[in-house]
Order: structure tokens, then C-alpha cells, then sequence
């Protein structure tokens, strides 16, 4: 199931900024993993957006939101006591080549908040100003940008699936140059680690061994305790970053989702949705879907990325091999390959309706993709509307069938749908209710985000406000906001995302 479960928070008193606890134990190891750098203040910072849900994570009271004070520490001009920038270091595989040295190269990690509950959160100042992995950037993100990254971490939080999340947007008039001329802006982002893959793979092709020992022992103790005595332990590591990386992108087959940029520096070794870019979610069913106009050749389409997560463990696999007998770290990709064929089959079963496993489920699956490709059916529209077919009533499924241009194709396959619901004797208001659960009625369409970018260029941010409490309950029925549901306008069709979204 992908409904969210929202955070428990419990009923201590929220803390003043000047109070959050910080614990800065990535600031602890060796200086060779990170360079001690204070973020680059904007002159004139003002406040875009504030997320309480973000506050709750680290147990901020969000009256502090209203302080004037609350701009100036998250825009760099003043230090939050017991923080510790920093920039990290990391390498990685872009668009399959090896970078040997990449690093925050726009991102500063203020320090590291624990909470009453014994949580760890990063707080990440992304568009923080230049340090020293910047290479030919200017260390600035772009409000564009950032408004994306910030309704993307709670749209598919809203989901149920991992990501890194946001405490607050801050803006400014400072210019900023991508394709065109844009004002600059810095994001909070928060995540309990932002160790990636390329982390490791920075120390490995360095061939600085005890580093890498060093790392991987530093996130077993700090994210995965339960490892920490057993004689396997990189092991054991290995292959749950691979469980939960195929979950993870399990999860985004499921939502229709694509991520663009699927570089090794961008994926988390917790398993999180990491780096949002020119990301997207699909309107029509379009396997080959490619959100990244700059990637020319396809190589991160949405049907790639199962393949592209097999890709990334065995880079990650081959960075932790002095670590172990290589013969083990080389079934790492089969891990993967397990934990995503499985928990995607279970996804799409729910999102079917279908409580049982049978024979020929698969193809059923498949020819049901099939003929969404080419009828050209909007992918979340379809899945919403199926849970409203009737086994006994086909006057009742014309509204579905109404979707296809080529009505016999859809009669074929809801024949077969309709017998594979009678062999388990679903209920049809039954397995609405459970289908409504796991197939979402909003999701953040690119059209949507450009327009709430758009208001927010003149300092509207309403739309900003009314899109983030629409997509944290994507799953319920709001008809206020059913116009957010309806497919993108033609206009919408010509939007295009970049490596600079």
C-alpha cells in the first residue's frame, strides 16, 4: 500500500531555533570527507514558504517561522548554535561515466538536529554559495528549482515513498544565470543521512581502503545499528542498500514517476528519493518518457530505471568489494533485482485490486501497459477510475472505456480483468475502497509546479500553499481541487525540465 503514514510526534514542548540540539558526528570523521565551509548569505532574503511538517521532523515550534531571525539563519547570515558546516565530499558515475570528485558543490550540511524521539536529521542548505567541489558552478540554486525540489519531497512523501523532505524555501533578488536570467534561492532540505552511493565510490577509486572501512563503519553505527556486531557486517550493508533501492524504485514504477537524473551521486544509501531535477511524472503512458531534455539519449527514461538501479549496485557493489570477498558483493544486483520484481508486482496487484496471486497475472499487467501506451491513456487518470468498474454493469465501465481511442482493445482486456475478478470473488465496492488506497487521484504534473513557479516569480506564493496541501492526501477525495486531477491543458504539453531544474 502507498498511502502515507504521517510521523508520530509526541508532546514535548517544540523547541526555539537557538534550542535544536545538534550532534555534528559526520563533522567528526577525518577532514579528507569534507571541507568546513559557512554557507554565502543573500543580501535581501525573505521567506518563500515554511513547512510545518518539516518543523515537526526536528521538533521546531513553527511560530519560530515568524522571526525575523528565522530568515537570517537559514540563508547563512547567522550561525545556529552548535552547527557545523560543512561541504561533502563524493564521486560518482554521470550518465555512466566516472567523475573522480564532485562533492556539495552547491550545498552546505549546516549540521545534524536529534530530536526527543532519538532521530538524526540533516539539515542541508541547498543554493548555499561556492565551496570548494564547485568546479565551473556558482554554488546557487534558482527558485524554479527549488519550488520544485520542495513540492516533490512532500508530494511523493504524500505517496508513501522514501525521500528527502524540506523545512523552508528562502528567496531573493540576487540574480542568477541558467538558460535565462533567474533570482536565486536557498532550500532547506532535510534527510537523516545524505551519504550516497558516490561517497563510496570516491574512497574506492582513490584506493583509500581504510577510508572507505571508516564510512561504511560510521553509516553501519549511525543507520544501521542492527548490523553493527555481525562478523558480515559490509555484507549485510550492501545488500540492504540494495533491498531498499529496489523498493524505492519499485515504488516509482508504480506512481509513474521518473526521476531524470539516476547518476550514482544521486542515490541514497538509505534508500531515499535524493537530488530532485528534471523529474516527472507521467501524463499518458509513455514507457520512453524522458523528463531531462538534456538527456539526448534516453539513458534515464522511466523504462530504464529498473535496469539503472541494477547499474548503480554494482557500482556501489564494486566500491565495497575491498570490504569483503567479491564473489559476495557481486550478488548485490541480484538482491535488487529481487526486492524490486517482487515488491513491484505487489504494488501493481494492489493497484489492480487483486488480493490473490494467479497465473497469468503478469500478462494481464502487461497488457493492460500495453494498450495504455498505445491508446495513449492518461496513466493515473486510468488507475483512479479503475476501481469504479463494474463486473455485472458494463454500461457502469463506458467512462473507462471512453479513454481509449480504440474501444475493442479495452473490451478485450476488461473481459479478462473482469474474469480474473470473478475467480476471486472480489466485491466491487470492497476492492474500491482498496484501490482508492494505492492509486492516487493528484500527483504533481510538471504543468502544475510551472504554474505555482510562476505566481511565485511575482511573490504570490498561494498556489505554492494550496499545491502542497493538496498533494499531502493525493489519495482522498477533495472535489474542492478536482480541477487539479483533470489531464494537463495542450498549452502544458510544450513544458520541458533540465539538469538546472
Amino acid at each position: 500500500m502507498l498511502r502515507n503514514q504521517l510521523p508520530q510526534v509526541n508532546n514535548r514542548a517544540m523547541a526555539k531555533l537557538e534550542q535544536l540540539m545538534f550532534d555534528n558526528t559526520y563533522a567528526r570523521l577525518p577532514d579528507t570527507f569534507y571541507e568546513r565551509i559557512a554557507p554565502t548569505p543573500f543580501e535581501r532574503p525573505h521567506l518563500v514558504h515554511f513547512n510545518p511538517e518539516g518543523a515537526a521532523l526536528i521538533e521546531l515550534d513553527v511560530d519560530e517561522a515568524k522571526r525575523p531571525e528565522f530568515v537570517e539563519y537559514w540563508c547563512g547570515k547567522r550561525c545556529l548554535p552548535g552547527s557545523d558546516p560543512i561541504a561533502m565530499l563524493y564521486a560518482g558515475h554521470q550518465f555512466g561515466i566516472y567523475v573522480p570528485q564532485l562533492g556539495d558543490g552547491r550545498a552546505i550540511l549546516l549540521g545534524e538536529v536529534r530530536t526527543s524521539r532519538g532521530e538524526k536529521w540533516d539539515l542541508h542548505l541547498k543554493g548555499a554559495g561556492l565551496t570548494r567541489f564547485s568546479r565551473d558552478g556558482d554554488g546557487r540554486a534558482v527558485l524554479r528549482s527549488t519550488i520544485r525540489e520542495y513540492l516533490c519531497g512532500e508530494a511523493l512523501h504524500g505517496l508513501g515513498i522514501p525521500t528527502t523532505r524540506s523545512l523552508c524555501i528562502i528567496g531573493s533578488d540576487e540574480p542568477v544565470i541558467r538558460e535565462t536570467v533567474e533570482t536565486g534561492a536557498m532550500l532547506v532540505r532535510l534527510a537523516p543521512s545524505h551519504v550516497r552511493f558516490g561517497t563510496f565510490e570516491v574512497f574506492y577509486y582513490r584506493r583509500q581502503y581504510e577510508h572507505l572501512r571508516l564510512l561504511a563503519d560510521y553509516v553501519i553505527t549511525h543507520h544501521f545499528p542492527h548490523l553493527a556486531r555481525d562478523p558480515d557486517r559490509y555484507v549485510c550493508l550492501l545488500y540492504e542498500v540494495a533491498e531498499r533501492t529496489g523498493r524505492l524504485i519499485a515504488k516509482w514504477q508504480a506512481v509513474g514517476w521518473a526521476h531524470g537524473v539516476m547518476n550514482t551521486d544521486n542515490m541514497s544509501i538509505l534508500g531515499l528519493t535524493l537530488d530532485y531535477g528534471p523529474f516527472g511524472f507521467m501524463d499518458a503512458f509513455q514507457p520512453s518518457f524522458i523528463p531531462n531534455h538534456s538527456d539526448h539519449h534516453g539513458r534515464y527514461a522511466f523504462q530504464n530505471q529498473p535496469d539503472i538501479g541494477y547499474w548503480n549496485i554494482r557500482a556501489i557493489a564494486q566500491a565495497l568489494s575491498p570490504l569483503m570477498n567479491p564473489a559476495e558483493a557481486h550478488q548485490a544486483p541480484e538482491v535488487y533485482e529481487t526486492a524490486f520484481s517482487s515488491h513491484y508486482a505487489e504494488l501493481m496487484q494492489a493497484k489492480l485490486g487483486l488480493r490473490e496471486v494467479h497465473e497469468g497475472d503478469e500478462r494481464l499487467r502487461r497488457d493492460l501497459l500495453a494498450i495504455l501506451h498505445s491508446n495513449k491513456v492518461d496513466y493515473t487518470l486510468f488507475f483512479r477510475a479503475l476501481a469504479d468498474f463494474r463486473q455485472d454493469d458494463p454500461q457502469a465501465n463506458e467512462p473507462l472505456r471512453a479513454m481509449f481511442s480504440d474501444k475493442s482493445a479495452f473490451d478485450w482486456w476488461a473481459e479478462r480483468y473482469r474474469a480474473r475478478l470473478k475467480a476471486e470473488r472480489s466485491v466491487d465496492t470492497e476492492r474500491k475502497i482498496g484501490m482508492h488506497q494505492c492509486n492516487p487521484k493528484y500527483v504533481l504534473r510538471t504543468y502544475l509546479a510551472h504554474q505555482a513557479i510562476q505566481r511565485a516569480r511575482v511573490q504570490d506564493y498561494s498556489e505554492l500553499d494550496r499545491l502542497l496541501q493538496l498533494l499531502r492526501h493525493p489519495f482522498d477525495e477533495q472535489p474542492e481541487m478536482d480541477a487539479y486531477a483533470a489531464p494537463p491543458p495542450e498549452w502544458a504539453q510544450h513544458l520541458v525540465v533540465s539538469c538546472s531544474s
